[in-house]
């Protein structure tokens, strides 16, 4: 965490709760704790949004970490620092016996402003998450360089495991290595897709079975790392590439050209759904849209937002982005960051096939299919 980071944030905070005439807002989500503490952690049972530690921030910026007992330690040793964070403990028994007592801590610490929750946490306290998830949107400094790091080693990782693969291998087994190789470089996968063959066709999100890969295998990760996530899909063949394959795959290309073109501050996503929509029905696969969502902002969780034709959020300079268009048996994905209206592509795999596609003089670069 650095200083500068966390006062942007919580200036972000401060400004939202005055909009909202609030006097403090409860941050319990995992996603949330992640974001303002620049990449800590509130996470002890990951199949839940909760954490096992909540932020309060007020009106006039004063930050509390609240946690019981048992986590109160590690929160203030590993997580986060108390210069930072005011720390606000209790007994663990009191939290199982009264399971408002952290609502009851935040009204004591601010006793004239109503307080709310990120996510719903308890009954008639507002919930803002929809608020807040528009303070993340636009990433700092820091958070650039961490998101660069993380494509960097997640497109790489990706490669690497391509190319220990051969034809005879279960999904399961090519999910196992993904998700090893990923550990290996401090990364989680919190989607981990795999698809051989005709299930690439038959299955959107196709999660990984014995299925044997013969001829031709999708693997899709989800990458995360102090809380930030990048987003990434290959397709390789075992042999030369069928000629409908490669014809999809660069018409998919061709939509997720049109869309990163159409990326510029202020955009909206309805608006980008419609050329979306335009490039695929350009392509010849005007019916395809329908079968899949087509990707949209991401940070601190997998999409922030997904386009689609009522969509009226707009996107920002300096926000992350993960297309994912897709026709019948192919996809395009990577994630990218928007400078003023340059998209950088920050999951690029070394030495894997790119397609170019250019619009109006420029030049957009997708994934292909590798042979092996």
């Amino acid at each position: 965490m650095t200083s500068q980071d966390l006062e942007i944030k919580t200036a972000r905070i401060v400004e939202l709760l005055e909009r909202e005439h609030l006097g403090g807002v409860l941050l319990n989500a995992q996603h949330n704790f992640a974001w303002l503490t620049s990449g800590g952690s509130n996470g002890i049972d990951l199949s839940r949004e909760n954490g096992a530690a909540s932020l309060l921030v007020t009106s006039t910026g004063k930050r509390y970490v609240l946690a019981n007992n048992i986590e109160t330690p590690r929160m203030l040793a590993e997580e986060l620092s108390s210069e930072d964070f005011e720390p606000v403990a209790f007994a663990w028994q009191e939290e199982k016996a009264n399971g408002d007592l952290p609502l009851e801590l935040c009204r004591q610490i601010v006793p004239n402003g109503e307080i709310a929750t990120d996510i719903p946490l308890f009954a008639n306290v507002p919930a803002i998450e929809g608020k807040l998830a528009q303070c993340r949107h636009q990433l700092t400094e820091l958070e650039i360089g961490r998101y660069r790091e993380l494509g960097r080693d997640a497109g790489a990782v990706m490669m690497r495991v391509i190319e220990t693969l051969k034809p005879g291998e279960s999904e399961l087994s090519v999910a196992a290595k993904m998700r090893a190789e990923l550990a290996a470089a401090n990364i989680t996968s919190v989607v981990t897709l795999v698809a051989a063959d005709d299930r690439i066709a038959q299955f959107r999100h196709p999660i990984p079975t014995e299925k044997i890969w013969n001829k031709t295998l999708l693997m899709v990760t989800c990458a995360k790392r102090f809380g930030l996530i990048a987003s990434l899909s290959r397709i390789i063949c075992g042999g030369e590439i069928p000629d409908e394959l490669r014809r999809r795959t660069e018409a998919t290309a061709c939509v997720n050209a049109a869309i990163y073109d159409a990326k510029r501050p202020g955009a909206t996503g309805s608006e980008i759904y419609a050329v979306a929509t335009k490039a695929y029905e350009e392509q010849g696969f005007a019916d395809e849209i329908g079968l899949h969502h087509q990707g949209g902002a991401a940070g601190y969780k997998t999409r922030e937002w997904v386009a689609h034709p009522q969509s009226s959020e707009i996107v920002k300079q300096d926000q992350a982005f993960a297309w994912n268009p897709s026709i019948t048996g192919s996809k395009v994905e990577e994630t990218f960051i928007l400078h003023s209206d340059v998209p950088e592509v920050i999951t690029t795999s070394p030495g894997f096939p790119q397609i170019e596609t250019r619009i109006g003089g420029r030049q957009y670069l997708s994934p292909g299919v590798l042979s092996i």
